[in-house]
Order: structure tokens, then sequence, then C-alpha cells
């Protein structure tokens, strides 16, 4: 992945030698309502910038189409919200890393203006972050990740 966060497309990669890796790292405590609203939402953010993660639509035998989903897979790890600041901080300090978030901000703002100015008006020490996704360079996320649980 390049600062430009271009991926070499790998559909023959299995998840694990793949070189580009994706996580997505939710704090278990907001509950599993919120958490699959964060998630989902930043597997959105993720296809808009990276749509190269999406592997093309496939037939079935039946010959219906079914729409492309991540080649990478994505993993669903769980930290606490000092965690997650913690590891987004750091990761947002790597060259060629992509970082989305999710922040109690977004959860709570009915629209996206609100999102915005909410945004806008606090300092990055203060957010509190529901979930962060990252994608990268698979040794550079193992090493911002390695230990955490996968979310059950």
């Amino acid at each position: 992945m390049t600062t430009d966060h271009q991926v070499e497309v790998q559909l023959d990669a299995t998840t694990r030698t793949a070189t580009v890796k994706w996580v997505i790292i939710a704090d278990p405590s907001i509950g599993p309502g919120l958490v699959a609203n964060a998630t989902s939402c930043l597997g959105a953010a993720v296809g808009k910038v990276l749509p190269a993660l999406v592997g093309p639509q496939v037939e079935d035998a039946s010959a219906r189409t079914h729409a492309g989903l991540p080649w990478t897979g994505c993993s669903i790890l769980a930290a606490d919200a000092a965690k997650l600041l913690q590891i987004r901080t750091k990761a947002a300090n790597r060259e060629g890393i992509f970082v989305a978030d999710m922040s109690k901000h977004a959860q709570a703002s009915r629209s996206y203006a609100e999102y915005t100015e909410a945004m806008a008006g606090t300092d990055e020490e203060a957010f509190e972050y529901y979930a962060v996704s990252l994608v990268g360079p698979r040794n550079k996320i193992d090493k911002l990740v390695g230990g955490l649980p996968l979310l059950r």
C-alpha cells in the first residue's frame, strides 16, 4: 500500500498470506447494536477510499450474481476506548496505513452537519472512539494490534 492508499489486488492470496491486512477494532462495552453499526459504517468508509479491497461480483451455479466481498477478509478485534485512542494515534503517525474511525460524536449526531461541527470543536485527545479501522501492510498492522482478542 502506498501513501495515496492504493492496494495491490491479490485475489488468490489467503487472508494469512495477503500482504495487506484489514482490521476493525471495536469497544465491546458499547453493546452489540452500536458495535454492529460502527463496524458496518467503517466498512463503508474503507470501501469508498479503497475500492480495490472489494473483489468482483461472483456468480453461483444458478447464474445469480452476488456482490463482491473484501478479498482481504476483515478481522474484528476488541479493545477499550483508551486502547482505541492509543492505536488510532499510533496508526495515524505511520506511513502507509489508512485509518478510519467511529467516535461517540458520530453515533450521537443526528445529521452529518452536526457530526462535522462536533468533530471540528473537539481536540483529538478528547475523542471517545467506539471503533477504529486500519488497512495497511500486514507487518505494520500486526505491530499495532498484536495481542488484541477477536471480538466475540
